[in-house]
């Protein structure tokens, strides 16, 4: 596989972690009752976008290790 190849396959994987991992830890504004005027009450207290990110970053580069020992044994 090519580093562009690679990268994309990467890339993929990311995102599709990323969208798995964001839900887990989400408090509401309404489930914490502190609904500020004018926003949703379904929104994130304090959603912690960087600390998922780097979870989701952990997580993808596991997975990818994984696809590539596959992809790697499958070539040969």
């Amino acid at each position: 596989m090519t580093v562009s190849g690679a990268l994309a396959l990467y890339f993929v994987i990311w995102w599709i972690v990323l969208f798995a991992v964001l839900p887990f830890g989400v408090r509401s504004q309404a489930e914490s009752g502190e609904v500020t005027h004018g926003t949703e009450p379904g929104a994130p207290v304090r959603p912690g976008l960087l600390r998922k990110a780097l979870i989701t970053t952990a997580i993808s580069a596991v997975i990818f290790a994984i696809v590539m020992v596959a992809i790697n044994t499958i070539e040969l």
